[in-house]
């Protein structure tokens, strides 16, 4: 007699994994039809095969937004894992919803579990996903981890809108003054430099460099098309590289409420992280790693890191963050706190939202003073091309 594993179907929806003895797969699928089941696989141990991974296209945030939050609804409702995977494969809005949908319900048919099958992708749920879907399914709670997860990922989405929002504005009005500077010195200076050159008059200083420089521009028109490009290539080049991203995250971070911001925004997503993750029942290193990996700045990673490790070596969680000598010290107060009265969990829910507040009035006043700022920014550029334009002409009045 041999053992087979099965994976069979109650209902037509219910999915069954199980054992049974018999002396061939035929038998084991007769008896396991008695049971009033539909077996969809019968296997040995020694021929089970783990189903192949198909490469699949990542989703964006609001994709996997939507499909969490979709699936959570589902599940909630008593739907089982496979009609709400086949909901999802036939009536997601986004095509690659629906295909990663279909991975999932031939994986998970084919015996995998969906927080295995989850796993095999993490490239598209990110580590903070697998961790909290294991622990979901783990405990039992795979409904609880789906809303947590739902809410997590709109948490995320807020913030970075929030910050995204804020430097929309001043990027913004720095192009649209950069491409009217850019006209003005290729094409309004030059049909006045005849008549300045007439005058006679020594020009000024501002008047020469627009000159100088739109008639280099004209010379050299492809550079006002090639350099927004190595602009960005540098950029992304400088954030990419280990040594310069490391530079510029302690830069960021000393510049007065830029710094504040992201501050905020990491911790506030970090602590968030640990908060669900806690809540789901996972132990507290691994809520502080899973939490970490939310962590954008490379400064404020690594100091999370160290503090980690003291955790790992016994060290009280409020103690090891102290010592890191970077979070705000309400936090700290209520993390010590929640450790002494063993409710971690809900004084770690009131630090996400003092955080978002703080975040919240930090993004508020940026916001006040960033439009003051580029009024400044805009009327010396309008200033410097004023005198630039107009004070050969009252120079050439004077003469005559």
């Amino acid at each position: 007699m041999t053992i087979f594993n099965y994976i069979a179907l109650r209902n037509q929806s219910e999915i069954v994994n199980g054992k049974i003895e018999a002396e061939n797969v035929k038998l084991a699928r007769e008896a396991i039809m008695a049971m009033g089941l539909l077996p969809t696989k019968v296997f040995s141990e020694e021929s089970k095969v783990s189903a192949p991974k198909v490469r699949l296209s990542p989703l964006s945030l609001q994709e996997l937004i939507d499909f969490t939050g979709t699936f959570k609804t589902l599940i909630q409702t008593g739907v089982p894992i496979i009609e709400g995977l086949v909901f999802l494969e036939k009536d997601a809005v986004s095509s690659r919803i629906r295909l990663l949908a279909r991975e999932i319900r031939k994986q998970v048919i084919a015996g995998s579990t969906f927080a295995d099958t989850v796993a095999k992708y993490q490239e598209i749920f990110g580590s903070i996903y697998v961790g909290l879907t294991k622990a979901g399914e783990d405990s039992g709670e795979m409904e609880k981890t789906l809303g947590r997860l739902s809410e997590l990922l709109k948490k995320q989405a807020a913030i970075r809108g929030r910050v995204i929002g804020t430097l929309i504005y001043p990027c913004f009005v720095i192009v649209l003054a950069a491409v009217v500077v850019t006209v003005m010195l290729m094409f309004v200076f030059p049909a006045f430099k005849e008549m300045f050159e007439q005058s006679g008059a020594q020009l000024p200083i501002f008047t020469q460099i627009c000159i100088d420089l739109g008639e280099f521009l004209k010379a050299y028109w492809y550079l006002t098309l090639i350099t927004p490009f190595l602009i960005g290539a540098l950029i992304y080049t400088a954030f990419k590289n280990p040594t310069s991203r490391k530079i510029l995250d302690e830069f960021f971070l000393r510049v007065p409420l830029i710094g504040d911001m992201l501050k905020y925004a990491n911790f506030s997503n970090f602590i968030t992280v640990m908060h669900v993750a806690y809540e789901a029942g996972i132990p507290i290193l691994d809520c502080l790693h899973l939490g970490n990996l939310t962590v954008d700045n490379g400064t404020i990673k690594q100091k999370m890191s160290e503090s980690i490790n003291k955790v790992q070596q016994g060290v009280h969680l409020s103690t090891a963050l102290r010592a890191a000598d970077i979070m705000p010290g309400m936090v700290l107060f209520m993390i010590a706190t929640g450790e002494q009265t063993g409710k971690l969990g809900e004084l770690l829910k009131q630090c996400v939202e003092f955080l978002d507040k703080k975040l919240d009035d930090i993004i508020d006043t940026l916001t006040k003073m960033i439009e003051p700022f580029m009024l400044i920014v805009i009327g010396s550029i309008v200033m410097f091309l004023a005198l630039a334009l107009y004070l050969p002409l009252f120079q050439s009045y004077q003469l005559s």
